[in-house]
Formats: structure tokens, C-alpha cells, sequence
């Protein structure tokens, strides 16, 4: 017989562990063998409810596609907005002097307010509220003069859709209590570690291979998840007692041999920073360019 291996999941992020045991509970649902066994099926049943919970708060945890309605709303707002600005500065060159002095008050109260298309989303709805607030009351009189009207009401309208879309999302997250996609998690964790022990049992009692490819699969599964997807360990991360050191089975004085690499090893290079960006050249050092010290390549005879 083949055991299920045991695997521990507190490393891995909840993407990876709800598609982990998606692709588990489906494989369990596969097993006709498991299925004519009452108490295997209902630990099967349990293990997909879990899964089925977990995406549930995965979902919502996740970012929310009011979110893509709050990006178009508020970029709506800010072309408005900044229409809006244009023109009051334009006009504050007028050569009718109320139509200037009109346009000058404005363009002051938007130096106090310092409203910018690119502040944090609620700072600038909020100060956006205040600010047409104000040029309904106190400066209605100059945004009449200048024919602003019609940036005002679509500006307002714009911004109060941003405000409702925020509350929406708000809302929509909050349906998750803290800590709930938590408990979603360690209880899908749990259904899934007592299917694992009731069918390595029961392989074991019924000493057949009848549930060798399960194990085989689910074993599969694990070792790549172990080897791709857990956080790797960073390196020069190893303590001294963790280096090759005599008695660690190495010969005394054997040390560590030179592995073929310029000198360096994998250290960064100029321009390599990681940081996404190609290297002049396309980053591939040929022989005889750079980062190959020049080196003259002699043909073979």
C-alpha cells in the first residue's frame, strides 16, 4: 500500500492553499471505490463543503470588482475636475475685469482646498465634497459668471457615484467577520487531515492497492507544492553552524571547490537589480562583449 503523506499548510498563502484543496476535494469526488463507503463519503461531502466555505470568504477577501467601478467613476471625476481647474485658470487672463476677479476668487479657493486628482481616494472625495459644496453657496455667484454650471453638476454627480461605490465595497468586505477566512481555512485543514487518516486506514486494514493511485496523486500534488510553491528559504540566510565546516562529512581541508562560476557567483550585476528592467543588449553577455572582461575569442583551428 502507498500512504498519504502528511503535509503542513500554515505557509502557504490562501490563494495557493484554497486551489490546493480544490484540486484535492475534486480527486476525493473521482474515487468510486471510497464512495460505496458510507463514513468515506460523508468525510468526502464534508471536505468539499469546507472548500466550498473557504472560496466563499476567499471571494470576498480578495479584491472586489467594485473596486474596477470606483477605478472608472473616479477617473471620470478627476477629467471633470480637471476641466474644471483649466478653465478657472484661463479665465483669471480675461479681459473683462468682473470676469477676471471672478475667476481669481475661484482659482484661490482652489489653492486652499489643494485638491488632487492624485491623493488618497477618500481624502479627495471628501475634500471634493466640500469644495462643490462651495462653489454652490458661497461662490455660486462667480461659477454663474463664467459659465462653470456645467462642470459643477456632472463634477458632484461623479463624485457622490465614487462615494457610493466606496460604501458599497466597504460593505461588501465586511461581510467577512475578522478572521473568518481564518477559520474557513483551518477548518477546510481539518476535513481534509481526517479524510487523509480514514483512507490510509482504511488502504491499510484492506490491504489492497485499490487506493495506491490516490495516495500516488495526492503525493504528486504535495511534493510539488513543497518544492514550488512554500517560500524559499532566502540565501547567505545559513548560520555558521549550518556552512560546510570539517565534520560536516567533508574531508578535512577539502573546503568548498570552485564551481565553474566567474568569480562572484551569483552576486548582482550593474543593471541587475532585479528589478524587471532589460540590460542594454537584451541582458545576454555575449563572449568577447561586456561582462565577459573583453575577452578575445581565438577560433579553433
Amino acid at each position: 500500500m502507498v500512504e498519504i503523506k502528511s503535509f503542513d499548510f500554515v505557509r502557504i498563502n490562501n490563494g495557493a492553499h484554497y486551489e490546493f484543496m480544490k484540486v484535492v476535494s475534486d480527486r476525493f469526488a473521482t474515487e468510486t471505490a471510497l464512495s460505496t463507503n458510507a463514513a468515506a463519503k460523508k468525510a468526502i461531502e464534508a471536505l468539499a463543503a469546507a472548500v466550498k466555505e473557504e472560496d466563499r470568504c476567499l471571494v470576498i477577501s480578495q479584491k472586489s470588482l467594485i473596486t474596477d467601478d470606483i477605478k472608472v467613476a473616479d477617473d471620470k471625476r478627476d477629467n471633470i475636475f480637471r476641466g474644471l481647474r483649466k478653465s478657472i485658470k484661463g479665465l483669471t487672463d480675461a479681459p473683462v475685469a468682473d470676469v477676471a476677479q471672478a475667476a481669481k476668487e475661484l482659482q484661490q479657493c482652489l489653492v486652499d482646498y489643494r485638491i488632487d486628482p492624485a491623493m488618497q481616494l477618500d481624502r479627495e472625495t471628501g475634500l471634493l465634497h466640500n469644495f462643490i459644496a462651495d462653489l454652490e453657496t458661497k461662490y455660486a455667484a462667480q461659477v454663474t459668471k463664467l459659465g462653470l454650471t456645467l462642470f459643477v453638476a456632472p463634477l458632484k454627480e461623479a463624485n457622490t457615484k465614487v462615494e457610493q461605490f466606496i460604501v458599497n465595497r466597504t460593505t461588501a468586505q465586511s461581510a467577512v467577520a475578522a478572521g473568518e477566512l481564518r477559520s474557513a481555512r483551518l477548518a477546510t485543514d481539518a476535513a481534509y487531515r481526517h479524510l487523509v487518516k480514514f483512507v490510509n486506514a482504511l488502504a491499510m486494514v484492506s490491504g489492497t492497492t485499490d487506493y495506491d493511485a490516490l495516495a500516488k496523486f495526492l503525493n504528486e500534488h504535495i511534493d510539488r507544492y513543497k518544492h514550488e510553491v512554500l517560500p524559499k528559504k532566502k540565501k547567505g540566510g545559513k548560520k555558521p553552524s549550518d556552512g560546510d565546516k570539517p565534520g560536516d562529512g567533508g574531508k578535512p581541508g577539502e573546503g568548498k571547490k570552485p564551481d565553474g562560476k566567474k568569480p562572484g557567483g551569483d552576486a548582482a550585476k550593474p543593471g541587475d537589480g532585479g528589478d524587471g528592467k532589460d540590460k542594454p543588449g537584451d541582458g545576454k553577455d555575449k563572449p568577447g562583449g561586456k561582462g565577459q572582461g573583453d575577452a578575445i575569442i581565438t577560433p579553433k583551428k
